[in-house]
């Protein structure tokens, strides 16, 4: 089976030292590459030498809403700059997006709606963090009129606000959390969506699936997402595997044939 991790922080500390080997021992296990989304300004030159140090790694450029605060206005323009440039390896703009948990919602909205305009300006997917915000999130690209492609990463919540968001033509990113038995209204919300709006990723080092200690996530762990995703759904990974790496090749604008093997 072949997959992708769409939203993998491999450029943090965590993987310092063992890249190549976590690269090669994911691959053995189908895992044909990754996606490192940008969070702030000050990380972008390290995520971009990251992803260009390797054929199996792209990446995104976004300022996340944890870090609104040590931005500003020019950051915003940079970041198109950036993006206009087409850098060869760059599928998207973000991580960006709101959290109810971390900071304010009023603080985080402009800076996530102003990227939101740089994403559809430039045609580019967007890749968003919410946290206890889908409702937010769903009303935010719907004044905007979005109609391009888009990960709501990481998804946590209700089926009503997972269909919302794919009316919009949203994909919705299936993380480690669903590997947890207590989380049951995710859980359910997976195994009732269509699968072709349903994206693999770790979020690594983060987003631990069960039995796994707290920031050690890696993109070796991805075929177990793929396989609690099967059992939720009542059927083998083999079945569902090639749609998943459709779609995430949909969202990034990929042709298959293009992959790493």
């Amino acid at each position: 089976m072949r997959m992708i991790d769409a939203h993998c922080h491999f450029d943090f500390p965590r993987f310092d030292g063992g890249r190549a080997k976590a690269l090669a021992d994911a691959r053995a296990l189908g895992v044909l590459g990754a996606v490192i989304p940008g969070v702030r300004r000050p990380d972008w030159s390290r995520v971009r030498q990251v992803a260009d140090a390797h054929r199996e790694l792209w990446y995104c450029l976004g300022i996340h809403p944890w870090f609104v605060g040590e931005h500003r206005d020019e950051d915003l323009q940079a970041l198109e700059d950036q993006l206009s440039a087409r850098p060869e390896r760059c599928v998207g703009l973000g991580e960006c997006g709101l959290d109810r948990l971390h900071g304010t919602l009023d603080q985080q909205q402009p800076w996530f709606e102003r990227q939101v305009a740089i994403a559809a300006r430039l045609n580019l997917p967007l890749i968003v963090h919410s946290v206890k915000a889908h409702d937010e999130v769903h009303a935010t690209l719907r004044r905007a009129n979005w109609s391009g492609r888009a990960l709501i990463h990481g998804f946590s919540g209700s089926y009503q606000q997972a269909a919302k968001l794919v009316d919009l033509g949203c994909y919705i990113g299936i993380g480690g959390v669903i590997t947890h038995d207590r989380a049951r209204k995710t859980r359910d919300t997976v195994a009732r969506l269509p699968v072709d709006c349903l994206v693999l990723e770790t979020d690594a080092p983060d987003m631990a699936p069960a039995g796994v200690e707290p920031g050690q996530n890696s993109p070796v762990y991805l075929p177990r997402i793929l396989d609690d995703l099967a059992m939720l759904r009542g059927v083998d990974a083999s079945a569902i595997a090639p749609q998943l790496l459709a779609n995430v090749c949909s969202l990034y604008g990929w042709s298959e044939d293009d992959l790493p093997e």
